[in-house]
Order: structure tokens, then C-alpha cells, then sequence
């Protein structure tokens, strides 16, 4: 008995342990210095974690001034991370995209407004029917300015519903893309049962209540 004891005594604290590590780097992360990346060729980045990056890449590419969506993984504290090792939420990323726009045609706030149109903005961890800290909203802004827009909406948003937003906002850091086969994935797996009883419809969605003026005939 007292073995048994001295085992459960040693795994809650390895496991308070690690907690206190996580929320400590975890707020390392919320407290750093964002990086700002360069406009290139006249494209310019943003950065957004909304549930499944299969559903907010097919979202994203139906706006019109959006040249390509990356799926990949952000907000975390290892290097590296991969799919599966994201997924265990161990990592501390999030399912993220990179947004190449051009600011001539579509610029950051329309952005943002189209992050919170296509999400439930108070489901905490998750979207949908995918759950834990992987899946959290999160968005990523390069200075102040971007920081400032989105705190603006985010409040706006919070006295509209009359409820806590969930996403939760960070400097940019580091953007990890993901593997090959989860790039373009609505578009080159149209009848996965994921994309046709989740992705589709999160897209029609959105593109139902979103101004028509903003997107693309197709994506």
C-alpha cells in the first residue's frame, strides 16, 4: 500500500510539474516580441488558428485578393512539430494558416472579419467537432497596429453576443508548414467524409452571411 502511495505521490507531482512548465512557457509565448514579416513581391502574411486547418484553408481561399493558404502549426514552444506530435496537444501549437494576400486588395481588418464570420467565436478549444488545445483559436498579429484591430473586433464582438470570445490573441513567432498531404486538401479530397460533412459545410456557411463583394466566384 505504502508503494502504491509513494508511486501516486511521484506521478502528481512529474504532472504538476509539467503544468507549471506548459503555463510558464505558454506565457513566454503571449509576452514575446512579435515579428513582423516583410511584405515580398507585393504578397504580405497573416497567421490564424481557427479549429481543423483543412476547413479555415478552403475559408480563406474563397477571398478575393488571398493568392494561397498554407496549413501548418503556430503558437507553440518545440521545434519542429509535427502532425502527430501537435495532436497530442503535448507541443502547444495550434493548427494554423499563413494567408498570402495582396494589401491592395484585401487588407488585414477584412481579414480578421473574416476569421471571426467563420468560426463559433466562443467554443473554447475547438471547432466544430474537433476538440483540444490543437484546435484553439488563436490569432497572431506582427505590431501594434494588427494587435490593436483585433482587440477593437474582438471586443466588439464580446458586447455584440454578450458573451467571452474564445480566441485567444499572440505576437507572431514562428510559422511550421505542415506536411504535403495536408495542403489543398479540400481541393484535392472533395469527398472525404471530413470535408463533406465538416469543411463544406463551415465554407457555405460563411460564404452565406459574409459580404458577396469580398469573394471569389470560386475557390
Amino acid at each position: 500500500m505504502k508503494n502504491i502511495f509513494t508511486l501516486l505521490f511521484i506521478t502528481l507531482l512529474f504532472s504538476c510539474q509539467n503544468s507549471a512548465q506548459s503555463k510558464q512557457q505558454k506565457e513566454s509565448i503571449k509576452n514575446a516580441k512579435a515579428i513582423e514579416v516583410p511584405i515580398e513581391n507585393g504578397k504580405a502574411k497573416a497567421y490564424f488558428a481557427s479549429g481543423c486547418f483543412w476547413c479555415v484553408e478552403a475559408i480563406y481561399e474563397s477571398i478575393k485578393g488571398v493568392d494561397e493558404v498554407i496549413n501548418g502549426y503556430s503558437g507553440g514552444y518545440t521545434q519542429n512539430p509535427t502532425y502527430e506530435a501537435s495532436n497530442t496537444g503535448r507541443t502547444g501549437h495550434a493548427e494554423a494558416v499563413e494567408v498570402i494576400y495582396d494589401p491592395k486588395v484585401v487588407n488585414f481588418e477584412i481579414l480578421v472579419d473574416v476569421y471571426f464570420a467563420s468560426q463559433n467565436p466562443t467554443q473554447v478549444n475547438g471547432q466544430g467537432p474537433d476538440h483540444g488545445s490543437q484546435y484553439r483559436s488563436i490569432i497572431f498579429y506582427q505590431n501594434d497596429e494588427q494587435k490593436q484591430i483585433i482587440l477593437e473586433k474582438k471586443a466588439a464582438l464580446a458586447k455584440q453576443l454578450k458573451a467571452k470570445i474564445a480566441a485567444e490573441v499572440y505576437p507572431f513567432q514562428k510559422f511550421w508548414i505542415a506536411e504535403d498531404y495536408h495542403q489543398n486538401y479540400e481541393r484535392l479530397h472533395p469527398n472525404h467524409p471530413y470535408i463533406q460533412r465538416i469543411s463544406i459545410p463551415r465554407l457555405n456557411k460563411f460564404k452565406s452571411k459574409f459580404p458577396e463583394k469580398y469573394l471569389k466566384e470560386t475557390h
